[in-house]
């Protein structure tokens, strides 16, 4: 299978919903079970992916990449296979430089792993962080949220393991002043409580007033939330009439022409999930 990296950053605040609700949240974002870390699962983004193409005008084309509507009877698997994309960077409040993109050992060896890459990085104990120096403060100190870490400084492997997500980002080259690696357990706690928490309300059509029960709370992992996924093309016969990675080669065509940008998750009348996407052009062997 040819196989191709998809990096995904938040654009406006993204809301995937888990469909069922926890404790004060109604409406919680999904994550995954044993890290608690906020993804989007490989059939929403399968999706979003899938509305870049008009079914009306070039329908058969979306077939063949992405399998049938489900209305056809005749069902057949598409040949582009879409990966459930998890959070390599996740967007914490410092009390320098106003933000810093947090993530950590285990995250970035799961990224290496993907990349079918090696990177040496040790463990990082709870009261330490690897950081850049635009959140570092004159006393080698990291300040985020309410917590305050001993700094030391990153290396140059895993700044160059990320970089190359969205060359050419004015806000993403500012990563290795703006990067935090925190230890596995500090990581894990940022992306289960810093998501912003939205009160939302439901209006009534017919008094033009909040409705009686139409109060709720809804989690939204925030902008500049960093996430990845791996794109294949499968091969054999479903793929006849394609060449090795002539499939996601159009899925890279098509997200160009539409300006490397898509919606995911729900709320896109309110300006939610819009996505700056990018495909790595050598894909991952």
């Amino acid at each position: 299978m040819d196989k191709c990296m998809m990096w995904l950053m938040a654009r406006t605040p993204l809301h995937v919903g888990a469909g069922s609700s926890v404790g004060a949240i109604d409406m919680p974002v999904i994550r995954e079970r044993h890290t608690q870390t906020p993804i989007i699962p490989g059939s929403g983004l399968k999706g979003a992916l899938r509305d870049l193409w008009n079914s009306d005008l070039d329908g058969e084309e979306q077939e063949r990449l992405f399998g049938p509507d489900a209305k056809v009877k005749d069902l057949k698997s598409g040949i582009l296979t879409i990966g459930e994309a998890r959070t390599i960077c996740f967007p914490v409040r410092s009390a320098r430089g106003a933000f810093a993109w947090v993530t950590s050992p285990f995250a970035l060896q799961r990224l290496a792993r993907e990349m079918d890459r090696n990177i040496g990085i040790s463990l990082v104990e709870d009261d330490s962080a690897l950081a850049g120096k635009a959140v570092t403060l004159a006393d080698e100190k990291v300040v985020l949220e309410e917590y305050c870490f001993k700094a030391s400084s990153l290396s140059k492997q895993v700044i160059d393991l990320l970089a190359e997500a969205f060359p050419g980002d004015s806000l993403w080259e500012t990563l290795s002043d703006r990067l935090v690696v925190l230890s596995d357990t500090l990581f894990v706690h940022f992306c289960a409580n810093a998501c912003e928490v939205q009160q939302r309300i439901r209006i009534d059509d017919e008094t033009g007033t909040v409705s009686g029960q139409g109060l709720f709370n809804q989690e939204n992992v925030p902008s500049e939330t960093v996430l990845y996924s791996v794109i294949g093309q499968r091969r054999g016969m479903i793929a006849k009439g394609f060449e090795d990675g002539q499939a996601i080669g159009c899925l890279r065509n098509r997200l160009e022409n539409n300006g490397n940008i898509i919606q995911v998750g729900g709320d896109e009348t309110v300006g939610l999930g819009y996505c700056s996407v990018r495909m790595d052009e050598g894909g991952v062997q």
